[in-house]
């Protein structure tokens, strides 16, 4: 692994160095490493989200309207009184 430093570290070193650096922050562990290593690699690809609303503009119109006579209500309750999400 590429990392802190002038040198090519292992993952089992660069928890060690992330430790004895930074012991206020929680540790990391092998595995955060190994995932990022991977995203950074390009090995990984962000899987999409099972759950995407699809809203027509109707919809969208109706809980803008919705939200303007309630400011104080958040967006997301609005939605889900409404029967949207």
């Amino acid at each position: 692994m590429i990392g802190y430093g002038d040198r090519a570290r292992t993952q089992c070193e660069v928890v060690r160095l992330f430790r004895e650096t930074h012991p206020d922050l929680p540790p990391l562990n092998q595995g955060t490493i190994s995932k990022t290593e991977d995203r950074e690699m390009g090995h990984v690809r962000k899987v999409p989200s099972k759950r995407q609303a699809i809203v027509d503009d109707d919809t969208k119109l109706n809980l803008l309207l919705a939200l303007e006579e309630n400011p104080i209500t958040p967006a997301r309750q609005l939605a889900r009184d409404s029967n949207y999400i």
